[in-house]
Formats: structure tokens, C-alpha cells, sequence
């Protein structure tokens, strides 16, 4: 197999004018090794036959998504950080394939999904023999066992459950694109907390940091209410950068489209108001992080544990500057990355890998045909 063709980084682009009035206290730290994962996952990905071709390759390396994986994880080690931005590329590539006609298909969506789904299962070797792999499919095997391994039983548990729900998110999605009227946003935001991917980012979190918080602050506030807030404002703020993209490809799966529709302000009042939603859920969360100590002190949590919450706040942090800080940069979301929303080079890898998948998604499955609908996710 070829070596791809891997030029120096593009530069970086100006910050959007729509994303000045959001506002993080405090500062993105970039992981210096960014440029050694950024190399590492570009051979990853052509390995897997993700990304084929220098046309390709330049297209996906322009979005700098390795950097988003450097904001996230600064202090992470080079291995920790290499998989994290295979991890990361895989996220916004699967994602991807559904920006197209397969996107308003849920039958067709929750046959994919659950083709990645069985791939964490205990005996990975179910996909029927007709089903061909799907770089995509072949790509998260190595992925999930990568991460998972030398990993304690409970942490892979937890993990799964969240991937579950995100990947569950899709069919959703789907649904969503199809249905009549508006989504509520109370509605939308109860889906799109699993949709945006946050949970599994903070589960690597615990793994770069060598430990497994409780299962008891996991599940219980403060700890579970600082998630939702930290998911939460990666959520609007994702939604107002990418706004002209998901307006492009049709979606209606975003908060400032979801307000536009339900209101009718126009899409400039509804970012401001988006944007004083999301500096809110940031300052309910900085308010918020004073009462943990407290709460550790209440329930006799040993020393070690008091640190391994303190990284954990700090992780959370990290994805919430982190993210706005990446958004800014990356011409994923300027005119031209909307301009490519239906055309993406690695669009089509279902169709690419099976032939019953037309181009563009341009495949519904059957009603009669047994489509299988995700599973019901592990509660976290």
C-alpha cells in the first residue's frame, strides 16, 4: 500500500464573525505533539481506505481535526494523542455520510449503525457474510480495541454505552429530517447531548488520566450536571458555527435553525440568542465546580479521587474552550466547507463497500427487509 502524500499544514483561517460573542473564561492549551498525531492519522486513515488520493487527502487535512483532539487532550502522551485524533477523524468522517440523501433514510441509517455497533460486541464476528466491511466499519473495530484494551471492565462498559447512544443518535437524526413541523428545543437538546459525542471524549479523558472516577459521582450531581452543562455548550456553540453548513445539506438537527423555525426571528437574532444561551450554560458551570469539593468531602472520597476529579473538571474545561477555539480555525465551517457539505470525497463509503448502496446514500432499505433498529443504549 502506498504511503499517502502528506504536505505541511495548511494555514489557518480567520475567526468566524458569528462565534465573537460566545465567550469562554478560560484558555485552550494546544498538545505540542499535534503535528506527529496529525502525520499518524493521516497514514491511519489511507491504511484503512478511508481517504484515498492527494485530493482527498488535502481536502480532510485542511480541517485540522487533529488540533481539536490537541485542544482536548493538551497533556495527553504521543500514543494517547494518536489515538484520540484516529477517534476523532473517524467521528466527523462517519458523520459525514449522512449529509446526503442517506441522512433522511432512518431505516437505511439504522442499518449502518448497527453494523458499528456489533463491532463492540464480546463475539465481534456477527456481520453476516453477505455484509461486506466498510472501511468505516473496519476502521472502529481497530479503534474500539485499541482503546479498550488493558482498560477495567466497568470504564469499557460505561464507554460503550455512550458510543452507543451517540451512534444511536443518527437514526434519530434521521428521523428528524423526516418528521412534520419543528423538534421542541428542549426535545432536540435531550438527543443531541448523545449526538455531539462529548460523553466518550470524557471518557478518554479518565483514560489519558490512568484512572476511573466512581460509579456513584458519575451518576449523581454535581458531577452529572457538570457533564450535561459541558455537553451542552459544545452543542450551541457547534450549532452556531455550523449553522450555514446544516442549512446547505438540509438538516434541521441544530438549535439556531430550531428557533429560526419556531419563533420566526431571523437567523442572526437566533445566533445571539444561541450564543447568551451558551455563555450562560458556561457560567452555570464555573458556579457549579465550587460544590464538588464539598460533595467529595461528604461522601469520604479518598485524596487520590478529590485529584482525579480536579483532572476531570479540567478535561471538561479543556473540550469546552477547546472546541470553540477549533471552530474558530477550521474551514470546515466557512464558505467553502459549506460550499463542499454534498460533496465530500469520502462521502460514499457504505456505497463504496457494498453495491447494493447507491452513491449519495441513495438507499432506503425495504419495509419487509428486517432493517434492524439500533439497540437500547447502557445507561450511563
Amino acid at each position: 500500500m502506498n504511503d499517502p502524500i502528506i504536505a505541511e499544514a495548511a494555514p489557518l483561517l480567520p475567526v468566524p464573525r458569528r462565534a465573537a460573542p460566545l465567550s469562554v473564561p478560560f484558555p485552550a492549551r494546544l498538545n505540542p505533539g499535534v503535528e506527529t498525531a496529525r502525520r499518524h492519522t493521516l497514514g491511519w486513515l489511507h491504511g484503512y481506505g478511508i481517504l484515498s488520493g492527494e485530493a482527498a487527502t488535502a481536502e480532510y487535512d485542511a480541517l485540522r481535526l487533529d488540533r481539536l483532539m490537541a485542544y482536548f487532550y493538551p497533556d495527553a502522551d504521543a500514543d494517547e494523542l494518536a489515538l484520540a485524533t484516529d477517534f476523532n477523524a473517524w467521528f466527523f468522517l462517519f458523520d459525514d455520510q449522512f449529509d446526503g440523501p442517506l441522512g433522511q433514510c432512518p431505516e437505511a441509517v439504522a442499518h449502518f449503525v448497527d453494523r458499528v455497533v456489533r463491532t463492540m460486541d464480546d463475539a465481534p464476528d456477527l456481520l453476516l457474510p453477505e455484509e461486506p466491511d466498510s472501511p468505516l466499519v473496519a476502521g472502529y473495530r481497530d479503534i474500539w480495541q485499541r482503546i479498550t484494551e488493558g482498560t477495567p471492565r466497568v470504564w469499557q462498559l460505561r464507554f460503550k454505552g455512550h458510543w452507543e447512544r451517540y451512534l444511536s443518535a443518527y437514526h434519530w437524526e434521521a428521523q428528524n429530517r423526516t418528521r412534520k413541523g419543528v423538534l421542541p428545543l428542549e426535545q432536540y437538546l435531550k438527543g443531541r447531548r448523545d449526538s455531539i459525542g462529548v460523553q466518550p471524549c470524557l471518557d478518554f479523558a479518565e483514560r489519558c488520566g490512568g484512572y476511573v472516577l466512581p460509579r456513584e459521582l458519575h451518576g449523581r450531581p454535581p458531577l452529572a450536571e457538570l457533564r450535561r452543562l459541558a455537553a451542552e455548550a459544545v452543542i450551541f456553540v457547534n450549532d452556531i458555527v455550523s449553522v450555514d453548513k446544516e442549512l446547505a445539506a438540509g438538516d434541521v438537527n441544530n438549535s439556531v435553525i430550531i428557533l429560526h423555525r419556531s419563533t420566526g426571528c431571523t437567523l442572526d437574532q437566533a445566533v445571539r440568542r444561541i450564543a447568551r444561551t451558551a455563555n450562560a450554560r458556561v457560567e452555570q458551570f464555573q458556579e457549579l465546580t465550587g460544590v464538588l469539593p464539598a460533595t467529595l468531602r461528604e461522601l469520604g472520597m479518598p485524596a487520590d479521587v478529590h485529584d482525579h476529579v480536579a483532572h476531570y473538571v479540567a478535561s471538561m474545561r479543556h473540550l469546552i474552550s477547546g472546541n470553540l477555539v477549533w471552530s474558530r480555525e477550521t474551514p470546515r465551517y466557512d464558505d467553502s466547507g459549506t460550499a463542499a457539505v454534498r460533496s465530500r470525497p469520502w462521502a460514499d463509503l457504505f456505497a463504496a463497500a457494498d453495491p447494493g448502496v447507491p452513491a449519495a446514500g441513495q438507499r432506503a432499505q425495504a419495509a419487509g427487509r428486517g432493517v434492524p433498529v439500533p439497540r437500547p443504549p447502557v445507561e450511563s
